[in-house]
């Protein structure tokens, strides 16, 4: 799968087409060796950078990507509080994006898992990590299901404290949680052409999506104009292998609830950065 065309409208947000200027990062999970995650990060703007136009002009063959550009509300513009955040577990890379902002998540204490930087989301994911290892001591389970179910749960714990739209994949499953806005898009063959939502650029999806299979999308925002973009409610958490939905969990009241009234940064009240 080439990611070249996603990537162009995912970086004109970061500081072009939308407020997201404080670092950009992605994950690509090798096609050979599924669980492993070439990453690439960096502080400045997405829209200005020479490495996110490298990877785009010469775009890297994956399987499943995971990428985020940064709007900081917690901890500095620097390459260490940069998503995705990457962990080895069990002989596999997990790795974790987080849109939003939990204000008490550091109040949670780890005991183990050490955050490089000073971010409520990499702590947030050092939790879950411990959470993870408690609830899997003996190697990583094989049920997409019944790993869907625990990261319900850890997810709408964590979901309690702010708004928590997350990704995470270990190379073969996908996770993805609503925290307020959170949109995904199945595509399978025969493709056609489709235009990005952010600047004038049209391409051919079969160039995207060679040979058989099906693709997954997912976004805060849609990518793409005139597309049928499924909106997920607060929440919802899809299970995605392989290009399609192999397990769903839906969104809920206090989820809702979470979504309408949490904290979010303004310019004239922003997060004090610890």
């Amino acid at each position: 799968m080439d990611i070249a065309f996603s990537f162009s409208g995912f970086s004109q947000r970061g500081g072009r087409t939308g407020p997201h200027a404080d670092g950009w990062g992605v994950s690509l999970f090798d096609r050979h060796f599924r669980y492993f995650a070439r990453t690439f990060h960096e502080e400045r703007p997405a829209h200005a950078s020479p490495l996110a136009r490298f990877l785009h002009d010469n775009p890297i063959e994956t399987h499943l990507a995971v990428a985020h550009i940064r709007k900081k509300t917690m901890g500095q513009a620097r390459i260490e509080n940069t998503h995705p955040f990457v962990r080895v577990f069990h002989g596999r890379h997990l790795v974790f994006a987080h849109n939003g902002t939990l204000p008490h998540v550091r109040e949670r204490p780890l005991a183990h898992e050490s955050p490089l930087g000073d971010t409520d989301s990499e702590h947030a994911f050092c939790w879950l990590l411990e959470r993870l290892r408690e609830a899997y001591p003996k190697g990583y389970p094989d049920d997409a299901q019944v790993l869907g179910q625990t990261m319900f749960g850890l997810f709408n714990d964590l979901g309690s404290d702010g708004v928590f739209n997350v990704l995470l994949s270990d190379g073969r499953t996908l996770f993805a949680r609503c925290g307020d806005h959170l949109s995904y898009i199945l595509r399978t063959p025969p493709l056609g052409r489709v235009t990005l939502a952010d600047e004038e650029v049209e391409v051919n999806l079969e160039n995207v999506l060679r040979g058989p299979g099906a693709l997954a999308v997912v976004s805060t925002t849609p990518l793409t104009r005139a597309e049928p973009w499924v909106r997920l409610a607060p929440g919802a958490l899809l299970v995605f292998q392989d290009g399609r939905v192999v397990s769903a969990f839906d969104g809920f009241p206090d989820a809702a609830h979470v979504a309408e009234t949490a904290w979010r940064p303004t310019p004239a009240q922003p997060f004090a950065d610890q």
